[in-house]
């Protein structure tokens, strides 16, 4: 046994360190893999209510009488989540994994319970909103945790596991949203977060105890995140209404356009001459994070552009019905599932290991590019398999994205980074959606502004033909883009062990 030291600061006294050969960070294998399970369960809460709700939508603009303001609610949890994120991730690194995680597992339980009996629309919106505060923190803080007991030479092949997570509830969330919301009820699509949560947090509350802590004594930049939240509430509310609720020159999308780049301005300004910022600039400029960060965020802005864009593609190019359209994203999830699962079980074997997600990404940017060229002739069958390619290419993309970045960084910042990747990926994804709806709409030739969802049939052919050309087009220079921030991304070594650099700044179990 050694002795793991905190910082000279820390009133916190010396703990004992098990050996090295005792496992993962001091971890026997056996409660590595609990931990395992109980961040996986956290990360289903979070992944499922992102996907749950779309198909349950029209039940609930029906039971309340009010459709004109029914896209609030899943908006409210998208603005809330996001903002909210970076947030979980620096309060991590100063109060530790645990706490933070069991808070934000027992807001989302609880605003979950809000959602199931709200008497009305608004009532259900704010506690959508809650909803997002809590789920901010369930990916992120899942990721982390993960990045503290496995190495990182190790943990690409658990970030195939996070990959399976995400594809499984993509596939059964607007399946089990449809189920509840048809023949049950639609409330029972908030209800079943409320076991799920009880089951995360017992889960994880006790085997979380065991978790090194590398968190250190920091003052909260309230006023950086304060800035940087408002900012990208301003900048989401632009991609979110943008094209839909106002036109993109309307005065309400310019004003708060504006705000956001002056919020912008203003958390740059704030951070360079704060002593500890909420994001310190230098993790942003970091050789590995400034290129990994904008790589996952197109390869993240590609694979969501696909999930909400593929089904209409389907249904007025390809005359499928709303079903089989729903069924036809399966070659795509099923990739990203194979993708990074493959990435992950050879990562750890590699020295050179960024290598595999420069193939990846290559081969999702030439098949998107047959597909936009050549789309028009292609057979069903020939279409889906080119899907599977882009989501193999996909799924290459994205742990390698994670690992690099946690690789990189000190682990009493692993939050903050791991948080801050998240948050960008998010609004990449909200970005590649707003960019390729409003395509759609400019090549339609649409006035007035309108949600390419309801174009149905006043997308004529011809337009439709062009349309899906470009969306296609596009999102293979968004992969190209990936390509290009991979192959300038320095490359270090991966660490074989998460006490390396536990060890300069760690404050024993929690």
């Amino acid at each position: 046994m050694t002795c793991h030291r905190p910082s000279v600061s820390s009133p916190v006294p010396c703990e004992p360190v098990p050996s090295p050969g005792a496992g993962e960070a001091g971890l026997g294998h056996l409660a590595v893999r609990r931990i395992i399970f109980g961040v996986m369960l956290a990360m289903l809460l979070g992944a499922l209510d992102q996907t749950i709700v779309a198909t349950a939508l029209p039940s609930i603009g029906a039971a309340f009488g009010d459709f004109a303001n029914l896209p609030w609610v899943a908006t409210a949890y998208l603005l809330t989540g996001t903002v909210a994120t970076p947030l979980y991730g620096k309060l991590s690194d100063i109060y530790g994994r645990r706490v933070m995680l069991l808070v934000s597992v027992a807001v989302f339980t609880v605003a979950s319970v809000a959602c199931a009996l709200a008497p009305n629309l608004l009532v259900l919106v704010l506690a959508r909103g809650l909803q997002g505060l809590g789920g901010g923190g369930l990916i992120s803080l899942s990721q982390t945790i993960i990045a503290d007991v496995v190495s990182p030479r190790e943990r690409g092949r658990y970030q195939g596991q996070i990959a399976t997570v995400f594809a499984a509830s993509s596939v059964a969330g607007p399946v089990l949203g449809g189920f509840f919301a048809e023949h049950l009820h639609w409330s029972l699509i908030f209800w079943i977060n409320v076991p799920l949560g009880i089951a995360a947090l017992v889960s994880t509350d006790r085997i979380l105890r065991q978790l090194p802590r590398h968190e250190r004594r920091h003052r909260m930049d309230y006023t950086g995140a304060g800035l940087m939240m408002l900012g990208s509430l301003c900048l989401l509310l632009v991609l979110s209404w943008g094209g839909v609720v106002y036109p993109w020159a309307s005065t309400p999308i310019l004003l708060l356009g504006g705000a956001a780049a002056v919020l912008a301005v203003l958390f740059v300004w704030h951070v360079r001459r704060t002593p500890e910022p909420f994001l310190p600039l230098d993790l942003l400029t970091n050789p590995v994070m400034s290129r990994a960060i904008p790589a996952a965020t197109a390869a993240v802005g590609t694979m969501v552009g696909l999930s909400i864009f593929l089904p209409l593609y389907f249904e007025l190019g390809r005359g499928l019905s709303a079903s089989q359209s729903g069924l036809g994203l399966i070659p795509l999830v099923a990739g990203v599932v194979c993708g990074a699962n493959l990435v992950g079980r050879v990562m750890r074997h590699l020295e050179h290991y960024k290598t595999p997600a420069l193939m990846g990404a290559l081969l999702a940017t030439l098949a998107l590019a047959a597909l936009a060229w050549l789309h028009t002739g292609l057979r069903l069958d020939v279409v889906m398999a080119l899907l599977a390619v882009v989501g193999i290419g996909i799924g290459m993309v994205l742990p390698v994205c994670t690992v690099s970045i946690q690789n990189a960084v000190e682990p009493h910042r692993m939050g903050t980074a791991t948080g801050a990747m998240t948050f960008f990926r998010q609004l990449g994804g909200a970005a590649a959606v707003a960019v390729l709806g409003a395509l759609l709409l400019a090549v339609a030739s649409v006035q007035g502004g309108g949600s390419v969802e309801m174009l149905g049939g006043r997308l004529p052919a011809a337009a439709m033909e062009a349309g899906f050309h470009l969306l296609f087009a596009t999102l293979a220079v968004l992969m190209l883009v990936s390509l290009g921030f991979f192959w300038a991304m320095a490359e270090r070594p991966l660490r074989t062990s998460v006490r390396v650099a536990a060890e300069e700044g760690g404050i024993g179990p929690e």
